[in-house]
Order: C-alpha cells, then structure tokens, then sequence
C-alpha cells in the first residue's frame, strides 16, 4: 500500500494563537517547541543554544525566568533570537511582569505553582495588554493539591479541572489568548487528559509527556503519547522532554512530525532492515556509517539500507535511494529501480555520492542516467544467493504445503 492512501483522523478544529510570527492552532503547521537548559542570564551561551534548537528544528523555544538576572536577559535575547521565545514562569508574579517588559513572545504559566488568583489575574491583564498569549501548562508533578483532593488524586479530570480553572480567572480580565498543555510522565494518564480536556475547550493544545527521562526510553514514551494523541488529530504543536541536549528534542519532534505526514520531510529519513541470516554483510556497520555521513548533507530524503539482495529493492521500493547488500557487491536502486551495482567496500560511498545527485538532479534524471546492465547483473546476482541460500528464502513452499494439506483434509 502507498504510504499516502493511509490518512490519519482529521485534525480538530481550533482557534489560532500567534506566538511571535508562528501561529499555533487553526489550520498552521504543528510546530516543534523545546527549551534552553543554559542559565538565561548567560546570553551569549542561551543564544548559541537557540541558534542550534532551530537548526535542528524548533520553531518556538522555552527559556526559563526565574531571576531578575534571567529577565535582563531575555531582554538582550529576545531581539537576537531566531525563533520566538516563551518564558517559562514558575513561582513569582514579578518574573512573569519581567518576561513581558523583556518583550517576549508568550508566556508559561504552571497553575499549581503560580496560585494565588489576583497573580494569576494581574499577569493575564498584563499580557492581554502587549498582545501576548499565554500557555495555560499543567503538570501533573506540581497539580494544586485543591484539585487532588477534589477528583481523588492525580487524574485526568484533576488537571483538566486546574486548567479550566485558570481560564475562567482569565476571562474574568476579558483574557482568552491561550493554549492548554496538561502532561504526566505517566502516559495513559497524558492521553487521557488531552482527550477530556480537547472535548472541552477549542484552544490549541500543547503536546507533550514530562520528565520522560534520558533516551532510548524517553524517547519511547513521549512518542507513544504525543503519537497517539496526533494520530486522533489531537495537538497543535508538541515538545519532546528528554533528559538529554534538548537538541535531541528538537530533532525528535521534528521527525516525528515528517514520520506521520504531518509535515514535509526537511531532513534525512534512514530505513533499514533489522538484519537476519541471509545477510551478506554488517547491514548495522553499513546503516550507521551511511546514517554518519548522510545526516551532515541536510537532503530531505528518505534512504533504505536493506541487508538482502533478493528481497531488499522491492521492500523498500518507497524509498527515494537504497541499497541492497549482496555477496560481495551492492545493488544501488532509486525508488525502487537499480541504477548501479557497486562493490561492497564502496557501497556506503556510492550511496551518499548518489543521493547528493539525486537531491540536485530529481528522480527521472537519474533513472535515466542508470547502468543499462545493471538490472541483468542484480538478477544474477540474486540467483546466485538463491543457489546458494536455498530458493525458498522465505520459507513459502512450508507454508503453502501445510494450507494444502489443511484444506485436503477439510
């Protein structure tokens, strides 16, 4: 199947929030958020940070304000930055009014830290006034203990509730320029939270699962709950909280996004087999040099790197470029189609140098520019394995001899 004839649930409808010059909500593009990890009152450090978030894909950063020191930073900041900038307000009132005359672009505010209504209120009217919006951003690690108490503890209809709260403390200042995030390091408890609060309000929501730890198993669960919630077309834009560079977030949720055809691929996507017995080479050894030298290029490309000959041009038919490992030799194909068959010891550097004239050239130029023989050379090549291998590679004749005598028997 096409990987386009699948579509995932249609998007839920929302108002649009402008964060600086990226809209979130309505019919914009997911964005990609994540936050500095650097001391905001460090400029130069913070700056440099930024700069590599956005290269890496983030459109909207976080930075945290937390000192006097941290707002006259963010004011030097703010002018030079790439990307709009959020402050990320915790505990003190005069922090968020600091953020706002350091001129940022939008406001975090954590219901559970920031309590007291007329705080909540004055910072509202504050930012209703400059144009600002604000994220509405509950935890479930610091839920007001109100809203513990009330719903029996840490749940979904507990930080819904702190949420709802906190915008009709808003809309008593007439402010209604939000967003909505209500994560948990807890994934099921995340999904359920979005799902309650989407059938509730129409603001944009703010994916993502907190504290979900260092990779490979961060990675994992906030996939696994902010890819859920998109695939149901939850989410307006999310972030990845690894405990790791947050330009690991950046590219995470930036490949996350191009991985569900949610936005168009910008960077490189590597496909490879997992391996088995029929492999002639190290299709690990190959993937990962091939993954080390093709990501540096930045080619929106998708590149399969497939440890059989017999079966791996048709596997990965999909693919932009790939190559198929066989006895000794590569067989190098484009959507699909071999161009070329190249010796082992240079197949990883047939591959970049391929993709570097696919990207300039397109498809169609170079099918046309393919080996005529190399097709003829592949197939024997992969009779060859199947001599060697046995024919049945896949095991079918077992299969097919069993279904018979099933069927006879029947």
């Amino acid at each position: 199947m096409s990987r386009t004839a699948v579509k995932l649930a249609e998007r839920r409808p929302s108002r649009k929030v402008m964060v600086g010059a990226v809209a979130v909500g309505g019919d914009a593009p997911i964005s990609v958020q994540s936050m500095t990890t650097t001391r905001t009152a460090d400029v130069e450090g913070t700056l440099t940070q930024i700069y590599a978030l956005a290269a890496a894909g983030a459109e909207i950063v976080r930075c945290t304000c937390n000192s006097r020191e941290a707002a006259e930073g963010l004011a030097e900041i703010v002018p030079r930055s790439p990307v709009p900038l959020v402050a990320d307000i915790h505990f003190h009132v005069e922090m968020a009014l600091a953020a706002l005359d350091a001129g940022v672009a939008a406001l975090r505010l954590n219901p559970g830290n920031l309590r007291k209504p007329e705080e909540v209120k004055l910072v509202a009217r504050e930012a209703g006034e400059r144009g600002v919006p604000i994220r509405i951003g509950v935890n479930a690690g610091s839920l007001h203990p109100d809203f513990a108490a009330k719903y029996g503890g840490i749940t979904p209809e507990a930080l819904v509730a702190s949420a709802l709260y906190e915008l009709d403390l808003f809309h008593e200042v007439s402010f209604d320029d939000v967003a909505f995030s209500v994560k948990a390091s807890d994934v099921a408890l995340m999904i359920e939270a979005y799902r309650l609060l989407a059938s509730k309000v129409d603001h944009p929501l703010h994916l993502g699962v907190t504290e979900a730890g260092p990779p490979p198993g961060g990675l994992v669960k906030a996939t696994a709950g902010i890819g859920t919630l998109l695939a149901e077309g939850i989410g307006d834009t999310i972030r990845y909280s690894l405990t790791a560079d947050p330009v690991e977030e950046a590219r995470a949720g930036r490949q996350l996004l191009e991985a569900l055809g949610l936005r168009e691929r910008k960077g490189l996507d590597l496909i490879a087999c997992p391996s088995c017995g029929r492999a002639e080479v190290d299709v690990i050894a190959v993937a990962g040099e091939a993954q080390r030298q093709l990501e540096g290029l930045g080619l929106p490309i998708q590149v399969a790197v497939m440890g059989c000959a017999v079966n791996g041009p048709g596997e990965a038919r999909e693919a932009d470029i790939g190559i198929a490992c066989g006895k000794r030799k590569g067989s190098l194909f484009i959507k699909g189609k071999i161009v070329r068959v190249v010796p082992e010891e240079r197949m990883v550097e047939e591959l970049v140098a391929e993709a570097k004239r696919l990207a300039e050239e397109g498809v169609e130029a170079r099918l046309a520019a393919a080996d005529p023989g190399a097709a003829l050379e592949a197939a024997r090549d992969r009779e060859e394995l199947l001599r060697l291998q046995g024919g049945d590679v896949n095991g079918a004749s077992v299969k097919i001899s069993r279904i018979r005598s099933r069927s006879e028997e029947g």
